[in-house]
């Protein structure tokens, strides 16, 4: 490792083969603490590139448990964290949303690592259990539409390097890497990105690997549609930007999206909004995520029709009678 890290630090980058060669040495524990500190370091002070993530993508997916569901027909909408705005759980909120419309989804998901709360947080403090095989996961998903995977329990890769990132308490590559390395291979993917770079990234990665993806940034910083500013979006056919209004919605402020200071604040925050007790402005950003999942499919019309089948998932109970299936 010490001939990596002077390479590394002399302002070299990976090879694709590479990069793959040393996290598939990190997950087998074969470097210290402070040996893989040290290099998780180096790409806190430098942007990853394309044939990095592409061999860092690979080494997990290779090390990482089968999820076999039975169908790719599936939608995961997945952020990479990291945007330091402690919101609500809404990508996972808008998750249960696309499944009381009708569509299957295969959410991944971890333990919040610079963030109160992930999207692993809230599910537990809301009484899930999380499963370890591709049996129970096609049972959940036959009774509620949507399974979640537990990243750490599916990337055996990842359990070793949790400590330490939750020491750091800093966004890193695996950040980057969550959204890319559903066990469960969904055909549709809506990932929302904390930067414009890392974007661009994406799109050039995705276009090589899946047709159906969306990736969506919040032009203040926010990874989803967060209705506080323009949202910039990727998908195969180019790049868009919409407004709050062009979207169905009013612009609303960062305080009205906040996430709490607890993960009881975030597991009471969920249950409020698909109970119906949610606030305008955050069941408009649940709303409006989870219109753009479902238009991603190419299943439920235009946008228009999307965002009415959301609001009427979220409004009558359906998407709520998806969690109350999946806890059961």
């Amino acid at each position: 490792m010490k001939e990596i890290l002077q390479y590394l630090f002399n302002h070299n980058t990976l090879s694709k083969s590479e990069a793959k060669a040393i996290l598939t040495e990190i997950a087998q524990n074969k470097f210290n603490e402070n040996e893989v500190t040290a290099f998780v370091t180096v790409f806190l002070m430098r942007s990853i590139t394309l044939e990095e993530m592409e061999g860092f993508r690979e080494a997990l997916l290779k090390l990482s448990v089968p999820a076999d569901l039975g169908t790719h027909d599936l939608v995961d909408i997945v952020g990479t964290g990291g945007d330091g705005k402690n919101t609500f759980n809404i990508s996972t909120l808008a998750s249960f949303v696309v499944a009381g419309a009708g569509q299957n989804v295969a959410k991944h998901g971890n333990y919040g690592v610079s963030t109160i709360s992930g999207s692993s947080n809230v599910l537990e403090e809301l009484g899930y259990q999380f499963k370890t095989n591709s049996e129970d996961l096609r049972q959940d998903l036959e009774k509620s539409n949507i399974c979640f995977l537990h990243a750490p329990v599916f990337h055996p890769a990842l359990r070793s390097v949790g400590p330490l990132r939750k020491g750091l308490g800093l966004r890193t590559f695996f950040n980057i890497l969550g959204p890319l390395v559903n066990p469960a291979k969904p055909k549709f993917s809506m990932i929302g990105v904390y930067s414009l770079e890392i974007a661009r990234i994406y799109q050039y990665l995705l276009q090589k690997n899946q047709e159906n993806f969306l990736l969506v940034h919040s032009l203040d910083g926010y990874d989803e549609i967060s209705l506080t500013s323009d949202t910039k979006i990727f998908d195969k056919t180019g790049e868009y930007i919409f407004s709050a209004e062009e979207l169905g919605f009013s612009t609303i402020n960062q305080e009205s999206i906040f996430g709490g200071n607890s993960k009881q604040d975030a597991a009471r925050i969920f249950r409020d909004i698909l109970e119906g007790n949610g606030t305008e402005e955050q069941n408009s950003v649940v709303i409006a995520n989870a219109a753009m999942a479902l238009k991603n499919t190419e299943k439920f019309g235009g946008y228009d029709d999307c965002l009415a089948a959301a609001k009427e998932s979220l409004e009558s109970g359906k998407a709520l009678q998806c969690l109350k299936n999946l806890l059961n």
